[in-house]
């Protein structure tokens, strides 16, 4: 490896991607230094709080640990190879154990285990919050990372962390940069944002999406980051997917609000100064990102506790399809109100007449022949929302000829999480490292 460059992969975008993508692309690439692997979307951790609540063991992602198995034979083979995950949820410390154990007996040892935890908040801001929270989590920066890694680490489990994180606390340890290196900080933290969401910077969700070539086999993105903090975007060789201008820039773009000042907990990013340059053969070359000091509160993700809802389908075929769907949807909330069970909350939709997006495209298929009838409610009360399950049904006969669709049966009341994102002085979070061998 050279000393100027770090090769960094992203193999996992959120919680229920590709298990098989991180041990593909360490095959695909036996040059890269680092793979990053991004569980957490806003609301994972109400779901892992309900697994917590059944299982103390419990509130990771238990799927991380299908990749670890995969990896082993890469570790086995060469030591160098670094993982970084948030998988580790509400719980690193259970899931670095369960890590462990599972290394141990496949017998791959010189693995070094580094946990980095303390982003859990939910006393310090219980009482800021009129809501009853369940889960209140700082993302945490690369800081606690880097030092993870300084400490000998090669496979490091975090809580909540900032998704750029994981990509800047590689290059902050590999290439000595200071916390005051604010242009190289901002460089590495973009390379961070574009393969932190996997294969949507090799083409997925693109706008050219139809043409990209080889989709069913869409190749995982690399940085190759440079002690300046410029990056080069690429991908394996022989994978589908391209890496293009036109990805990256949209990438870039992809869920950032002030383009001047991209807020992380390492540094404050302007975009405005980028340069993206396509160098063809599916590398692209981004430049010039500069860097002024970190805020001084770190964002935190909070959940609570928001009712019930359910949704269930049936598909409705015939002439006026669409206008039969909807008085079929007339005739549940009807019901519904008729046993004093009408919901705080109520959807209907007839897919594929333009309900998708309503106000857009609402007359698009008035007259189509057949439609998916879906209809979604929610209520701070279960029984209200159990009510509504048992109306759907009904409709197989005493709804319009043409009902289908209706094999698996009523629809599941699910609770539902309310999201609060909220603010914390960074001097009241303190992150804790532990570094463990196998």
């Amino acid at each position: 490896m050279a000393n100027d460059v770090l090769r960094i992969g992203n193999a996992q975008a959120f919680w229920g991607d590709d298990s098989t993508a991180a041990a593909r692309l360490a095959a695909q690439s036996p040059e890269l230094d680092w793979i990053t692997l991004d569980y957490l979307a806003e609301v994972s951790m109400s779901i892992l709080a309900k697994q917590r609540e059944r299982d103390p063991a419990a509130g990771y992602a238990r799927d991380f640990l299908e990749v670890v198995a995969s990896l082993i034979p890469f570790w086995q083979e060469r030591r160098k190879l670094g993982v970084i995950t948030n998988a580790g949820g509400l719980n690193p410390a259970a899931c670095a154990q369960a890590c462990i154990d599972l290394l141990r007996r496949a017998g791959c040892g010189g693995v070094n285990v580094g946990i980095v935890s303390g982003d859990d908040v939910l006393d310090l801001v219980r009482a800021d919050a009129p809501e009853t929270l369940i889960t209140a989590n700082a993302y945490l920066g690369a800081a606690p990372i880097v030092e993870a890694i300084r400490g000998g680490a090669n496979l490091i489990i975090t809580g909540r962390v900032a998704d750029p994180s994981l990509t800047v606390a590689p290059c902050v340890a590999h290439f000595g940069w200071s916390w005051n290196d604010h242009d190289r900080l901002a460089g590495s933290t973009v390379a961070g944002h574009l393969i932190e969401c996997g294969t949507q910077v090799t083409g997925g969700i693109s706008t050219d999406w139809m043409d990209l070539p080889d989709p069913a086999d869409i190749a995982f993105p690399i940085v190759e980051v440079h002690a300046d903090g410029s990056c080069v975007v690429t991908k394996p060789p022989n994978t589908g997917g391209r890496v293009s201008e036109q990805t990256v820039k949209e990438q870039l773009l992809y869920e950032i609000g002030d383009p001047q000042s991209y807020l992380s907990p390492d540094v404050t990013a302007s975009f405005l100064s980028l340069r993206v340059i396509d160098e063809g053969n599916n590398r692209v070359r981004v430049t010039g990102a500069t860097g002024r000091t970190a805020p001084e509160t770190y964002k935190v993700s909070a959940t609570y506790r928001a009712g019930f809802r359910a949704s269930g389908t049936l598909a409705i075929f015939g002439r006026d399809a669409v206008a039969k769907a909807r008085r079929c949807g007339e005739m549940v909330l009807h019901r519904l109100r008729r046993a004093g069970s009408e919901p705080q909350r109520s959807l209907v939709e007839c897919l594929g007449a333009g309900d998708c997006v309503p106000g857009v495209s609402s007359a698009m298929n008035a007259s189509a022949m057949e439609t998916v009838l879906r209809i979604t409610v929610a209520d701070p009360s279960a029984k209200v929302v159990e009510r509504f399950t048992k109306e759907l049904m009904p409709l197989i006969t005493s709804g319009p000829q043409g009902v289908t669709g209706y094999a698996e049966g009523r629809p599941q009341v699910r609770e539902v999480f309310g999201y609060r994102p909220m603010l914390i002085l960074r001097s009241r979070v303190q992150p804790q490292v532990q570094v463990l061998e196998v």
